[in-house]
């Protein structure tokens, strides 16, 4: 791997984790809140959102010559309070622990953009980023209208 991508390919495996961690976080969610239909449908649009983004960064990490990660990160928290949420307190609850995920996720691609190269850069604030906000404001809506 090319040096000038190492630190490129350490921050898309970063993201790398917690999308992985989002998936499996909205799997969760949608198992425990079945029969939801209008919930169902919003909730697989996101984790959908969060697959094709997982797919994203492994062709790119692979494309700088990295090694794609395949484990989970800073949404495993998350899972555990949605898994927990949806019995416990109601869909409420694990709908916004949902939202809390994707604030982080949102603040994480933010916080980090201005430390990739400008073409990663571009991958990341041109698609990952608003893909990001666009599930992040779909979680919004839906807790306001509980």
């Amino acid at each position: 791997m090319a040096m000038n991508h190492e630190q490129d390919v350490r921050q898309l495996n970063s993201f790398l984790r917690g999308e992985i961690a989002a998936v499996e976080t909205y799997d969760q969610a949608i198992d425990k809140l079945a029969g939801e239909p209008v919930l169902g449908q919003t909730l697989g649009s996101c984790r959908n959102s969060h697959q094709r983004r997982v797919e994203l960064l492994k062709d790119e990490i692979e494309r700088l010559g990295g090694e794609p990660e395949d484990t989970g990160g800073a949404w495993s928290g998350f899972a555990r309070l949605v898994e927990g949420g949806a019995k416990v307190f109601g869909k409420k609850s694990a709908i916004s622990a949902l939202e809390e995920g994707e604030d982080q996720g949102r603040d994480d691609y933010r916080d980090h953009l201005k430390d990739l190269s400008p073409d990663v850069r571009d991958l990341v604030g041109g698609t990952l980023l608003p893909e990001q906000q666009r599930t992040h404001d779909a979680m919004s809506s839906l807790k306001h209208q509980m």
